[in-house]
């Protein structure tokens, strides 16, 4: 006989069946609460609310764990390429040699965009924010591929996915390129997936470019990084996006607003801008430390600790040390990433912070790395956006295929009753 929870009201028992993951997980299954009840729950933010059954990632806060696919995101990181890991995602296993080569060579095949996506990214004022150029011209590619996925054909399906993961590193460099006024530059077919876009990113029209292998592998790494994290903000808008039957275009267009946000996406930019704070007050770490330890003081210390991982981030550990092999190989000299690393081995002496597990996240060394990079503040977020995408596109995929309901959150009404004019 299953688990069941049962609920007592009104004199009455209901009962409702318990769910259990693969990892031990527990659920309580409340889709009839409200037809055999006349009760719904109320969960702000919807922080003990699952909304889906997935196969993708599996999260574990308390015990810092991250997996893709059952495979572990260090062994994915340190061993596989971004392309790699997106075949994982989307199609649930790692591809073979062979699969992992038509994979890269068919998004080749795609790695042009019309023509008048040039003219629509132009029509955009100088200052406008990377992420909603971004946004913008995601949702233009509809408007050149209007028809919609059929999901269960797995010919339509594949040739979306291609097309996006290519047009999608297209639109990347370019919001890159143009926020930097640099000329907007074509892909290069001949190398791969992330060689070319640091190639359409960095290439400046006076000089040869030759790709640095240390800019490769740590975009590789934190493009995978980045690649899914379960039920997050962005992802549960893409699921609900999708839902109304709105296409793989719209739907991602709409995680991208989801990332925009600063207690989203924009967690990185918001670390440097406050290095940048930091700095400009003399650059006195111990004196911002102090501020942070303070509950009274309105200064929080962006980059550290985790709203899910209770324990430490398990991709601030890969991302250290892609970090200090970037400062250490390009040989960067810029104070803000020096009071960057004041801060980090404070941190993680500081018995205040040891204690409270406040650890520095994939932020805190994501920031640091776009910096040394060379890589503009605004354009973080749409950097961690195309990490995500093979995410995105994964969930997108298993909602349909599961053909979940239309998402339609319930509400408790605390306005006025009736009353006539």
């Amino acid at each position: 006989m299953k688990d069941k929870i049962t609920l007592l009201y009104n004199g009455n028992e209901h009962e409702f069946p318990l769910i259990k993951g693969s990892e031990n997980e527990l659920a309580i299954d409340i889709k009839t609460l409200r037809q055999n009840t006349g009760l719904i729950t109320l969960d702000p933010g919807y922080k003990n609310t699952g909304s889906c059954i997935s196969d993708i990632t599996f999260l574990d806060g308390e015990n810092g764990v991250l997996r893709y696919r059952g495979y572990d995101i260090a062994d994915l990181a340190n061993n596989s390429s971004f392309i790699e890991v997106s075949y994982l995602l989307i199609f649930g296993e790692l591809p073979s040699k062979s699969d992992v080569e038509k994979f890269e060579n068919d998004i080749k095949e795609e790695l042009l965009v019309h023509e008048d996506i040039k003219t629509i990214l132009k029509s955009f004022p100088t200052g406008a924010h990377p992420m909603g150029i971004l946004a913008s011209l995601t949702s233009a590619l509809i408007s050149f591929n209007p028809g919609s996925v059929d999901v269960r054909s797995d010919e339509k399906m594949y040739h979306a996915i291609v097309q996006l993961m290519a047009k999608f590193s297209i639109l990347t460099a370019w919001v890159h390129r143009k926020h930097e006024g640099l000329p907007l530059n074509y892909p290069d077919i001949s190398i791969s997936y992330v060689e070319n876009l640091s190639k359409m990113m960095f290439m400046k029209p006076n000089k040869n470019y030759s790709n640095q292998s240390v800019i490769t592998s740590a975009l590789n790494k934190l493009l995978i990084l980045h690649a899914d994290h379960e039920q997050n903000c962005s992802t549960s808008t893409v699921r609900i996006v999708g839902s109304s039957e709105a296409s793989l275009f719209a739907s991602i267009s709409a995680g991208i607003s989801a990332l925009w946000g600063r207690l989203h996406g924009g967690a990185n930019q918001a670390v440097i801008e406050m290095l940048e704070l930091i700095k400009r007050d003399g650059g006195d770490t111990k004196k911002f430390m102090s501020k942070a330890k303070d509950k009274n003081h309105p200064f929080r210390l962006m980059g550290f600790g985790h709203r899910v991982y209770k324990n430490f981030d398990p991709r601030a550990k890969i991302i250290k040390q892609a970090a200090d092999e970037v400062l250490s190989d390009l040989g960067v000299n810029d104070p803000i990433l020096e009071i960057a690393k004041g801060l980090e081995k404070e941190a993680l002496s500081d018995k205040y912070f040891i204690e409270r597990k406040l650890y520095p996240n994939v932020d805190f060394y994501s920031g640091i790395i776009y910096r040394a990079l060379g890589i503009p503040t605004q354009m973080f977020t749409v950097m961690f956006a195309l990490g995500r995408l093979p995410g995105w596109i994964a969930q997108w995929k298993e909602m349909k295929l599961n053909q979940e309901p239309i998402g339609r959150p319930r509400q408790i009404y605390k306005g006025r009753k009736h009353r006539k004019i």
